[in-house]
């Protein structure tokens, strides 16, 4: 019988800072890429079938049921298995190990007997590749696979050909332990010692509890914005400093449509904000990580500038459609790379001076490049910033002037001109004041609606959009001000679907693509935000239990949520999901009276700034 992918939420991810595997509660890891998130598959099942690659390891017994968590603060997976003959412990996880990738699955006996079995269906390039594969016969059932530059060795367990799949079956008793390994590498280099099982165990749950262990909340949340945090660390690349979006492609927004992107790339603007989100807790390392990947991303010329890059930094991410795997449940095209990377969206350099700016709050001291970067950006959007753009939501119909766009070219100038007064930077401050002050009074008279007193989604309807709830986020205006009070109303009236909001009405064809998706959870985290700092903390309170709660069982978010269904939707683990629920949990804290961060970089006064009148 061929499988199809799980539910989304029934998918947990192990990380090594590098790449990550999706494991199933079936047992199987059904997505990974290798070496790094946005490489090739080896395992593509999620967007497919078992035939599209996947590593299981369960009870033969198809009546065994099981309970999982993560050991500790870590992504170390442990999984128990109970069959009518005895209790079994699975443990997941990739050690880290730089420019290697290696998985540990041990098998550990815990009551009875158990008969497990393995089904290992390596391919390679996104399905695209079987490899050649050979045994070596030696103590540890050596098994290596090749195709192209990519190789891999597996050790541990004995597994034999059957119609381009290798399968075993094997008894573990009370106190037996098997470890399954499999590592990558370079398929011209000599392959590899075996790994140390227990110790690459060990050493990646010690060092997930040694980055966990400078935590600190006292919110009500602190287990959810732990895991949150936990998941954003996992997502930036441990050598280079790039944040991926997610660890998926082309999981779709709505079941069997067609938006479904590649989120394995470094978006300037989720980076930004998962490195403030990082910040406001106490993550500095990861701020200079990211502060240098950024100066080596837009090394060069400033109107080369891209709303994205690759792990490394690169700029060529071209999309197209691969039909090697099917998408998931059939909902095609796969899509490899994402077209948005030419995109024109005039926010993304706001976002990235709040940031920095967020790291000049923290005490963290300027680079040699760090101010000239934000000097070039500042001068780069000097040439740009009357442009209409394709905005936060990446639409891909025809440019329009965005309010949330125009109010994060405002804030642009408004932290520019902040490192100037408060930190002593040097920069033409008088013109950028003026700008700032220009802007306001833009946006002011083209970007609300009077009527409705509402700011508007752009400055040609009277729609709304979430984005509009980030506008007191940066400080723009104060979260209580009547017209954002005003804003706050119509999105609940326009926007709120089932309880959950959306990003904005598809049937407006805005987009330029098929009508329908699901709730988009990042913004109902936002929505939590605004009440919360405008003094309604019941509400706060009430959406976000109901947000948290979409969280699967190991406390991961995808991009939506389908309320019709009660079902995770979009690529995942989604890092704006998850920083905005660190961002809610934060302002639902300070609202309670339990101390400031820094998230969001941005003080409600600034909007009553009379510069700007």
């Amino acid at each position: 019988m061929t499988c199809v992918a799980l539910a989304i939420e029934d998918y947990a991810l192990i990380s090594d800072c590098y790449t990550g595997a999706l494991v199933g509660r079936d047992g199987s890891i059904d997505w990974l890429c290798l070496p790094r998130y946005d490489s090739p598959s080896v395992f593509g099942a999620l967007l497919g079938t078992r035939d599209h690659g996947r590593w299981l390891v369960a009870p033969t017994d198809p009546e065994a049921t099981n309970e999982r968590h993560y050991r500790g603060e870590s992504f170390v997976l442990v999984t128990t298995w109970t069959t009518a003959d005895g209790v079994v412990e699975v443990v997941d996880a990739m050690p880290r190990t730089p420019h290697s990738a290696n998985l540990v699955r041990r098998i550990r006996g815990v009551s009875g007997e158990v008969e497990m079995r393995v089904d290992l269906r390596m391919r390679f390039s996104y399905a695209a590749a079987v490899p050649w594969v050979r045994q070596l016969h030696d103590e540890h059932h050596t098994l290596l696979a090749a195709a192209g530059p990519d190789a891999l060795v597996m050790r541990g367990v004995e597994l034999h050909p059957t119609d381009h799949a290798h399968e075993g079956t094997f008894t573990v008793r009370e106190g037996e332990v098997i470890d399954h390994t499999m590592g990558w590498y370079p398929s011209h280099k000599p392959l590899p010692d075996p790994i140390d099982g227990p110790k690459g165990i060990r050493e990646s749950e010690k060092w997930w509890a040694d980055w966990a262990a400078t935590f600190t909340h006292r919110g009500q949340y602190a287990d959810e914005v732990l895991r949150s945090l936990l998941v954003l660390r996992a997502l930036t690349h441990d050598e280079t400093g790039g944040v991926a979006a997610a660890a998926t492609t082309s999981l779709p927004e709505e079941f069997g449509g067609t938006r479904n992107w590649d989120y394995r790339y470094v978006w300037l603007r989720d980076a930004s904000q998962t490195i403030s989100a990082l910040l406001a807790h106490g993550y500095r390392d990861e701020v200079d990580h990211w502060r240098s990947w950024l100066l080596r991303a837009l090394a060069g010329d400033p109107d080369d500038v891209q709303i994205m890059y690759g792990l490394g930094g690169e700029r060529f991410l071209p999309e197209y459609v691969i039909d090697t795997l099917p998408g998931y449940h059939g909902a095609s095209p796969v899509r490899i790379g994402n077209a948005a990377a030419k995109q024109f969206q005039a926010d993304v350099i706001g976002e990235v001076m709040i940031a920095l700016h967020d790291a000049r709050l923290s005490g963290m001291k300027e680079t040699d490049f760090s101010w000239s970067l934000q000097r070039a950006l500042m001068g780069r959007l000097n040439a740009v910033a009357h442009r209409a753009d394709q905005g936060i939501w990446e639409i891909r119909g025809p440019a329009r002037n965005f309010t949330h766009s125009r109010v994060m070219v405002w804030a642009a100038y408004d932290r520019a001109i902040r490192g100037a007064e408060e930190f002593g930077l040097e920069g033409p401050v008088e013109d950028w004041r003026e700008r700032r002050a220009a802007l306001r009074k833009e946006i002011e008279r083209k970007g609300f609606d009077r009527r409705r007193n509402t700011f508007t989604q752009h400055y040609d309807t009277a729609e709304v959009d979430a984005s509009l709830l980030q506008l007191s986020q940066v400080g723009f205006i104060a979260p209580d001000d009547p017209r954002m009070l005003g804003t706050v109303e119509a999105i609940e009236n326009d926007l709120l679907h089932r309880d959950f909001l959306l990003r904005y009405r598809s049937r407006t064809d805005l987009d330029g693509l098929p009508q329908g998706e699901y709730p988009f959870v990042a913004c109902s985290f936002w929505l939590v935000e605004q009440y919360a700092r405008s003094g309604r903390l019941e509400k706060a309170h009430e959406l976000m239990k109901r947000m948290c709660a979409v969280a699967n069982d190991v406390g991961l978010l995808s991009e939506e949520y389908s309320t019709a269904s009660g079902r995770q939707a979009g690529n995942t683990p989604q890092a704006l999901s998850h920083l905005a629920l660190v961002r809610a949990a934060d302002a639902i804290a300070r609202a309670e009276g339990h101390g400031e961060s820094l998230v969001g970089g941005g003080s409600p006064s600034r909007a009553l700034d009379a510069s700007d009148d």
